[in-house]
């Protein structure tokens, strides 16, 4: 009998211990959601930009100016003047380079599609964050998707066009 009893408080002390991890979950819940309330108050714009086979995902928030992609500041991801000022050329039409901060994730292609991916989102994102600048956006072509991709390579050919060199014997 003293061995039954024993058995049953050993139960009874795992499933009180099941309670207390559970009731330190739901603390932990909590404060996520404070986190996730705290970050809402930042508001956010998002805008998708593609070039070639680079895809760009902006996030731009009012700020200081800086500019991050993949981790890295502009001028350390891109090594050329002309890439960062394609890529500043929305922030330049629209006389908002100081005041936006942009977080950029691109993925694919080169530097240079990255860069006109970068620069498609980033004017994509400011439409969404001030819809008047849609029209001076559109005027200078900024708004617009570069759809030119490289062309496949077709059977019998070098590459897409490049037919091999024509032999008479």
């Amino acid at each position: 009998m003293a061995e039954v009893k024993e058995k049953k408080t050993v139960k009874a002390e795992a499933s009180e211990k099941k309670v207390a991890s559970k009731t330190t979950k739901t603390t932990k819940t909590t404060k996520t959601s404070k986190v996730s309330k705290a970050k809402a108050k930042i508001q956010e714009f998002l805008g998708t930009g593609r070039r070639k086979s680079s895809v760009a995902r902006v996030r731009i928030a009012l700020g200081t100016g800086s500019i991050t992609v993949n981790g890295l500041g502009l001028k350390e991801y891109f090594d050329l003047d002309t890439l960062i000022s394609i890529v500043k050329q929305p922030l330049v039409l629209t006389e908002t380079e100081n005041t936006l901060d942009i977080v950029a994730n691109i993925y694919g292609g080169g530097k240079a599609g990255q860069a006109g991916a970068l620069r498609h989102g980033i004017a994509r994102a400011l439409v969404e964050f001030r819809p008047e600048l849609r029209p001076e956006l559109k005027k200078a072509g900024l708004l617009s998707r570069d759809a030119r991709k490289k062309e496949r390579k077709k059977y019998g050919l070098k590459k897409a066009r490049r037919a091999p060199q024509f032999s008479k014997r």
